[in-house]
């Protein structure tokens, strides 16, 4: 099920990660699949580090923004990063073509939700993983100081 973005009209959103409208930002859309939130996403060159090869932050911020939104769907709330660990296993080469960044919920204790993320390259290869800490907001402060419009603003 393809997810909505209620943050697309709201003004002064230019998220990096998510926004429809940034001209410079990745523009990821997401969808439910299961347990799983995901994304796929087609590369650009002008976000390569080295030749034809996907930088290594944008791949990071790519799981740290995905791992957002499993706690968007999967806890009704928003949170913010506290860690990132990110391991890049072989380099994600643009030219194989469409991305899949897939994330699941590991655990959830107290105000700290741990997610994982993982990234394949068009030949469907593993090629970076990143274990998210998200601390999470009691959904009333995520509501007044992050805009948080509730979960089912995400579904259609």
């Amino acid at each position: 099920m393809k997810l909505k973005n209620p943050y697309a009209n709201f003004p002064g959103h230019s998220c990096f990660g998510c926004s429809p409208t940034n001209p410079s930002g990745l523009r990821m859309e997401f969808y439910k699949e299961g347990d799983e939130i995901v994304c796929r996403w087609d590369p650009c060159e002008h976000f390569q580090g080295f030749h034809d090869v996907l930088h290594g932050g944008i791949q990071a911020t790519m799981m740290d923004e995905i791992a957002s939104w499993v706690v968007f769907i999967m806890l009704d709330t928003a949170g913010v990063t506290y860690r990132l660990n990110t391991r890049f296993r072989k380099p994600v080469m643009i030219s194989k073509g469409i991305i899949t960044i897939r994330a699941t919920l590991v655990s959830q204790q107290k105000q700290l939700a741990e997610i994982e993320a993982r990234l394949y390259d068009g030949e469907n290869m593993l090629c970076a993983e990143s274990q998210a800490s998200y601390f999470i907001m009691p959904r009333q402060k995520a509501i007044s100081e992050l805009h948080f419009p509730g979960k089912e603003a995400f579904l259609k």
